[in-house]
C-alpha cells in the first residue's frame, strides 16, 4: 500500500469544497486549482494551497491538462481527485497522470474504455449476466440497418449516441417514417457534442423509473454496493431530485439489482467508485442502461443512508486499501437530495450574478453542499449547479417534510434559483404518493 499524502482537486465549486473537507479530515494536504473567474471562490479559502490554471474558459483552465499536471508537479501532489464533469472520465488524462507518476483517484483506463462506449458496454454487461434492453449488437452502421432492426424489435425505439450523455444525441422514434430524420439529427448532434456520431438502438421503455446502484471496487477483487438511488425526476434528461432507497422496488427486485451490480463490478475488474444505471419498467423488470465511471452528483444520498464517505473510500481504494465487507454496511432511513441551480423555477434559464443574501438551512440531519456566500458572484461560464440540499429521516414521509422545511429556510437572493420548484414538488401529490417516472415533468 502506498499512502497518498497530497491531493490536487481538479475541479471547482461545491464538489471542490466537498473534496477538500474530506481530504483534510483524513489528515492529508489539499491543493486547489482555479480559473480567473473563480478567484473569489469559497473553496480556495479552505485549501492548503491554490494555483491559478488559466482563464475563465473551461478549455483554458479546468480542461487544460498541461496546466493541471504542471500544478500537481509544482505543488508536489502525488494524486489528483477529478470530481465529476471536466476531466473525470477523460481517458487521456488518466494516462497522462500515470506517465507523470501521479495517482488518478478513480478507475483505470481499461475500465473507462470498456464502459465509455455505451453500445460496447451493453455487450459486456450481457456477458456478465446483467439484464439489458433489446437492441442493436454494437453500433449501427447505417439508417437502413436501423430500419431493419427497428422492425424486428418493434416501435417505439430510441437511438442513442455511443459516446453520449446528458440526453444529447438521443431520439425517441414512434414510427418508421420518422426514423431517418431522427437518426440523422441524432448523428449530427452526437458528432458536434462528442466528436463521435456513432449511434446504437434500443427498444424504448415507456415511462420508466431511473434507478441506479452506487458501487465500490478495490484492487484486491472485492466489491460492495451502497444501496440504490431513484433519480426519476428529470427535466430534459437532467436529474433534479434524487432519493435513496428507491421505494418503488420490492425487496426481491432490490436484492437482485444489488446482486447483479456487484457481480458486474467483479466481472470487469472495476476499481474505485462507480454507478450502474438501470431503467425499471412497470412490471418491475430492470435493464442496464449505462455505467458512470466516476463520482456522481447524487452520491450524497447514498452517504446519508449508509454513514459512509464515498470520497474517503475513493482515496483509500486509490492508495491500495481493502474494502469493508458488504455485511459491514448498514443502510437505514431515507434520504432526499434537491439540486439547487442558479436558474429560474419555470423555464430553467441560467441566472448568474451577485448573491446579495445567502442563509443556509440547518437542523438535525440536514446537509447543504454549496460554495455560495453573501456577495459571491456566480460566474456565467460554468454549470449552474450552486448547491445540493440533502436531508435524512427515518422514512420517506418524514424526509419529505424535513426537505420542505429546509427549503423554506434556504434563502438565496440576487439571482434566480430553482428553490420554488422544489418546494412545489414537496407538496406535489404524485411525488408524495411515489407516482411518477422519468417523463413526469415533461407531461406536467
Amino acid at each position: 500500500m502506498s499512502e497518498i499524502r497530497k491531493i490536487l482537486v481538479a475541479n471547482r465549486g461545491e464538489i471542490a469544497l466537498r473534496a477538500i473537507r474530506t481530504i483534510k479530515e483524513m489528515g492529508k494536504i489539499a491543493v486547489a486549482v482555479y480559473s480567473t473567474a473563480d478567484k473569489d471562490a469559497l473553496y480556495l479559502k479552505y485549501a492548503d494551497a491554490n494555483i491559478c490554471i488559466g482563464s475563465e474558459k473551461s478549455s483554458e483552465s479546468y480542461l487544460n491538462i498541461p496546466a493541471i499536471i504542471s500544478a500537481a508537479e509544482i505543488s508536489g501532489c502525488d494524486a489528483i481527485f477529478p470530481g465529476y464533469g471536466f476531466l473525470s472520465e477523460n481517458q487521456d488524462f488518466v494516462e497522462i497522470c500515470k506517465f507523470h507518476d501521479i495517482k488518478f483517484i478513480g478507475p483505470s483506463v481499461d475500465s473507462m474504455v470498456l464502459m465509455s462506449d455505451k453500445s460496447k458496454a451493453k455487450e459486456v454487461m450481457k456477458k456478465a449476466g446483467v439484464p439489458v434492453i433489446e437492441g442493436s449488437e454494437g453500433a449501427l452502421k447505417s439508417v437502413d440497418e436501423a430500419k431493419v432492426l427497428a422492425k424486428e424489435i418493434g416501435y417505439p425505439v430510441i437511438v442513442k449516441a455511443s459516446s453520449g450523455g446528458g440526453g444529447r444525441g438521443m431520439r425517441v422514434v414512434e414510427k418508421e417514417e420518422d426514423l431517418e430524420i431522427s437518426y440523422l439529427s441524432a448523428e449530427s448532434e452526437a458528432a458536434a457534442a462528442f466528436g463521435d456520431g456513432t449511434l446504437y438502438m434500443e427498444k424504448f421503455i415507456q415511462n420508466p423509473r431511473h434507478i441506479e446502484v452506487q458501487i465500490l471496487g478495490d484492487a484486491h477483487g472485492n466489491a460492495v454496493h451502497i444501496g440504490e438511488r431513484d433519480c426519476s425526476l428529470q427535466r430534459r434528461h437532467q436529474k433534479l431530485i434524487e432519493e435513496s432507497p428507491a421505494v418503488i422496488l420490492d425487496e426481491k427486485t432490490r436484492a437482485k439489482l444489488h446482486e447483479v451490480a456487484v457481480k458486474a463490478v467483479k466481472f470487469i475488474g472495476y476499481e474505485n467508485a462507480g454507478t450502474f444505471e438501470f431503467l425499471l419498467d412497470n412490471q418491475n423488470n430492470f435493464y442496464f442502461m449505462e455505467m458512470n465511471t466516476r463520482l456522481q452528483v447524487e452520491h450524497c444520498v447514498s452517504e446519508m443512508v449508509s454513514g459512509l464517505d464515498v470520497i474517503e473510500w475513493m482515496i483509500r481504494i486509490a492508495q491500495g486499501e481493502k474494502l469493508m465487507k458488504q455485511s459491514d454496511i448498514t443502510l437505514k432511513g431515507h434520504s432526499i437530495e434537491c439540486r439547487i441551480t442558479a436558474e429560474d423555477s419555470v423555464k430553467f434559464i441560467p441566472s448568474p450574478g451577485k448573491v446579495s443574501k445567502y442563509i443556509a438551512p440547518g437542523g438535525r440531519n440536514v446537509r447543504i453542499d454549496s460554495h455560495l456566500y453573501q456577495n459571491y458572484v456566480i460566474p456565467a461560464h460554468y454549470d449552474s449547479l450552486v448547491g445540493k440540499l440533502i436531508v435524512w429521516a427515518e422514512d420517506r414521509g418524514r424526509a419529505i417534510a424535513k426537505m420542505k422545511e429546509a427549503l423554506n429556510e434556504l434563502q438565496i437572493e440576487g439571482v434566480a434559483t430553482v428553490r420554488d420548484f422544489h418546494l412545489k414538488m414537496m407538496d406535489n401529490k404524485d411525488f408524495i404518493n411515489n407516482n411518477f417516472d422519468t417523463n413526469y415533468l415533461s407531461r406536467y
